[in-house]
C-alpha cells in the first residue's frame, strides 16, 4: 500500500503503508530506543500522538504480548525508516497492525525527519494510509488539535476500581495511564495496590485507607489533571506522596510550581541523569512537558537533572514527604539503574 506522511508546515513524505487503510493525526514525536517498540506502542503516555523511531528497524523480534505495557496501542500512529517482513518469532509487527486495525508508515528517512524536529521543535502531524496525497494530509495535520487542549486521561485511566493484592503496605495509585511495569515493580516489594480513575475524590480514594499515594505516568499536559492536582493537594502532608512521569508534574502543580511545554520532549532508553550526589544514572523517558524546578516552592530540593539540558528530572520534599522522578524507573525494555534504587527509596519511605 501506499502511504504518506504530512506535516502542518507543508512537507510531506511518501512511502510504503502497514496496517489497513484509514488516516490518523496528532502530534508526531520521536524515540531513540533501540529495542522494546511494543513497549512503546503500548505505553498509555503515546495516547493523541504519532511514534516515529529513530533506530532504522523495528519488527526483527515480532510482537511479544508478554511486554505490552497496556492491552492496546496507544499511539495514534507509527513511522518508521523499515519494518521486519520476517521476524524471529511471529506474528509479525505487519500481521499484527492489520489484525488490530493499526496504521503505520515505513520507507521514511526517520534520521532527516528526527534532525528537522530537534531544530524546529514538535510538530503536529497526519499519516494517511492507502494514498499518497499529500495536500490532504498536509490539510489533515494543521486541523490536529493542539495536544495541550486535550483532555487525554478518559482515554487510557481505568473506568472503575479495582485491587491488586499484596502482603504489604497499602498504597492508592491514581492512575493516568499506568504503565504495567510500574504496577509489577510495586507488587515486588509486596505492595497491596488500590488503583484508582483519573478522576477519584479523596473521599473515594480514603475507603482503602491507604498508607501512601502514587501517581502515574500519562499522556499530554499535566495540567489537564485537575482532578489529580486537587486530591494530591488533600493528601500533602497527610501521606506520603509519590510520582512518576506525569506523577512527577502532577504533584509539582499540586505544590504551586510550573510546567512547560518542551521544544521536543525526552523519549527513548539512553537519556543521562545526574542526581545531585554526581552518580549519573542512564534512564527510559517519555515526556513532551517538564517541571519549572526554579517555581518549586521553599522546602522542595531538586534531585535529579537532565545532563542534556539541565532540566529537573526529580525532585523531593523531605517535610512533606514527596518523592518523584520523571523519567521511569520500571522501564522494560531499557537500563535498569534505577529500579531498584528509586522503588526501594519510595517504599521505605512509606512509615
Amino acid at each position: 500500500m501506499k502511504a504518506v506522511l504530512g506535516l502542518e508546515d507543508g512537507e510531506f513524505v511518501v512511502g510504503e503503508g502497514f496496517g489497513v487503510e484509514g488516516s490518523c493525526s496528532g502530534e508526531l514525536v520521536f524515540t531513540t530506543q533501540m529495542t522494546g517498540y511494543m513497549e512503546a506502542l503500548t505505553d498509555p503516555s503515546y495516547q493523541g500522538q504519532i511514534l516515529m523511531f529513530t533506530f532504522p528497524l523495528i519488527g526483527n523480534y515480532g510482537v511479544d504480548h508478554h511486554n505490552f505495557q497496556s492491552p492496546t496501542v496507544h499511539s495514534l500512529g507509527c513511522v518508521a525508516r523499515e519494518v521486519c517482513t520476517h521476524p524471529t518469532v511471529k506474528p509479525s509487527i505487519i500481521d499484527f497492525f492489520e489484525q488490530n486495525g493499526l496504521f503505520g508508515i515505513s520507507g521514511v528517512d526517520t534520521r532527516r525527519l528526527t534532525i528537522k524536529t530537534r531544530e524546529h521543535g514538535t510538530m503536529r502531524a497526519a499519516v494517511i494510509v492507502g494514498s499518497d496525497d499529500g495536500e490532504e494530509a498536509v490539510k489533515m495535520a494543521r486541523t490536529a488539535p493542539d495536544i495541550a487542549a486535550q483532555d487525554l486521561f478518559p482515554q487510557v485511566s481505568c473506568k472503575e476500581p479495582f485491587h491488586i493484592p499484596g502482603p504489604g503496605k497499602r498504597i492508592a495509585v491514581i492512575d493516568l495511564g499506568i504503565k504495567k511495569n510500574i504496577a509489577v515493580s510495586l507488587q515486588k516489594r509486596g505492595a497491596d495496590l488500590y488503583v484508582y480513575p483519573y478522576n477519584a475524590t479523596p473521599a473515594e480514594i480514603d475507603r482503602c485507607d491507604p498508607e501512601a499515594i502514587f501517581i502515574t505516568n500519562g499522556p499530554g499536559d499535566p495540567k489537564q489533571a485537575k482532578d489529580a492536582i486537587a486530591a494530591v493537594k488533600h493528601y500533602l502532608g497527610e501521606l506520603p506522596v509519590f510520582g512518576i512521569c506525569m506523577g512527577n508534574q502532577v504533584t509539582a502543580l499540586a505544590l504551586g510550581a510550573e510546567t512547560y511545554k518542551m521544544k521536543f520532549g525526552h523519549r527513548g532508553s539512553n537519556q543521562p541523569v545526574r542526581y545531585t550526589g554526581g552518580s549519573i544514572y542512564i534512564t527510559t523517558q517519555n515526556h513532551g512537558f517538564a517541571v519549572d524546578g526554579d517555581t518549586l516552592p521553599e522546602g522542595c530540593r531538586v534531585a535529579y537533572e537532565n545532563v542534556n539540558d539541565g532540566s529537573l528530572e526529580g525532585f523531593c520534599n523531605d517535610d512533606l514527604d514527596v518523592l518523584c522522578v520523571q523519567f521511569h524507573p520500571e522501564a522494560h525494555g531499557g537500563p535498569h539503574d534505577t529500579e531498584r534504587p528509586i522503588f526501594d527509596l519510595m517504599y521505605r519511605r512509606i512509615v
